[in-house]
């Protein structure tokens, strides 16, 4: 994606509001037809590419913008470079979030078959970020109010409406989720947004069976058109990764996720979970983590899927973690169809940098 400025014509890799030169508005501009003109080889590892050997391309667009791209795979010079897109439901993509998180979200949605064809002004659309703590963004505890913000301005650029836009959170414990969505500044954005934030806790539920468990799921899930699961990836201690999966806990209704902790593990729960449900997208947030010291490390990368789990087990691959509970532990990555970047050309261990 290039930016060009709609008077003097000059292009920016990365979106600025504004040509610096004459303060006109900038364009977007999207590659269609990608060749490669250069390779480099890499043998010797860094800290964030530990993977060799690997490959670096120059690439170009018909237009003749030029940038460099990481490649597991060796290409020669001449050949087109193009990804191709898969409708496998079990797929997981994933992409770098170089410098506009809507492109990295277009780019996810369109290798997942694009988005939906019926999509339209009164199609009724559910997003549910993560929202667990009243802190502030650069802590990554909850959903980046920016990758928010970039949804809800892509489901409006393919004919969603506002008024059937809703951002749902709930608390589970005793911190008022006015709180939390206001210090994570997630609020700003429903408001900027014209958006009504929802507290699922004060819905009706609607009682779901799956494997002997009883779930009491939020009627707005079932009323939905289109459900967004949009969770922030962490590394946990007990869990080893924490995403997709746990965030959908969120459509529970409190008492019921409580009463089924006493009676169930959190495995069996998280397990059990995503079959009373209706089929929702997950898009993770993966561009700043949270590791299981409470520091943050950057990873850069964007995942979708309409299988949490394999979106999860996908996160444990890329950031070598290991220690995995059963449900992930089972399922193995040569086994889940990955579409855009290779695993191997974001993966560094993040648990082993800095503190």
């Amino acid at each position: 994606m290039f930016y060009r400025c709609s008077k003097c014509k000059k292009i920016w890799q990365y979106p600025i509001e504004r040509c610096p030169d004459c303060f006109s508005d900038l364009e977007r501009i999207k590659s269609e037809k990608i060749k490669v003109i250069g390779i480099s080889k890499v043998t010797i590892p860094t800290i964030f590419h530990q993977k060799i050997p690997y490959f670096v391309l120059v690439l170009e667009d018909e237009n003749g913008n030029k940038w460099t791209q990481k490649s597991i795979k060796e290409y020669k010079i001449g050949d087109l470079f193009k990804v191709e897109p898969c409708t496998d439901k079990n797929a997981v993509a994933i992409w770098r979030i170089k410098y506009d998180i809507l492109e990295a979200i277009e780019k996810v949605i369109e290798l997942l078959g694009g988005p939906p064809p019926n999509l339209g002004w009164g199609t009724k659309i559910l997003i549910l970020p993560t929202l667990v703590s009243p802190k502030h963004p650069y802590l990554a505890i909850n959903t980046n109010p920016k990758f928010l913000e970039s949804l809800i301005k892509y489901l409006i650029e393919i004919g969603g409406d506002v008024k059937n836009i809703k951002v749902a959170a709930q608390s589970f414990d005793e911190t008022p989720i006015e709180a939390s969505a206001q210090k994570s500044q997630l609020l700003n954005v429903c408001l900027q947004n014209q958006i009504t934030p929802l507290d699922l806790a004060k819905t009706n539920f609607v009682k779901k069976t799956q494997d002997g468990l009883t779930f009491e799921i939020s009627e707005e899930v079932l009323n939905s058109d289109l459900i967004i699961n949009l969770p922030i990836l962490k590394l946990d201690s007990k869990l080893g990764v924490r995403g997709a999966t746990e965030n959908i806990l969120k459509f529970l209704k409190k008492e019921s996720y409580l009463s089924l902790q006493y009676l169930h593990s959190q495995e069996e729960i998280m397990t059990n979970m995503p079959g009373v449900l209706p089929n929702f997208l997950t898009i993770a947030d993966g561009q700043t983590i949270q590791k299981t010291t409470g520091f943050t490390a950057f990873l850069g990368v964007i995942l979708a899927s309409f299988n949490p789990f394999n979106l999860d087990r996908t996160f444990a691959e890329i950031t070598m973690v290991s220690n995995l509970p059963g449900y992930l532990k089972k399922i193995k990555i040569e086994d889940i169809p990955i579409v855009g970047r290779k695993v191997e050309e974001v993966q560094y261990s993040i648990e082993k940098l800095g503190v």
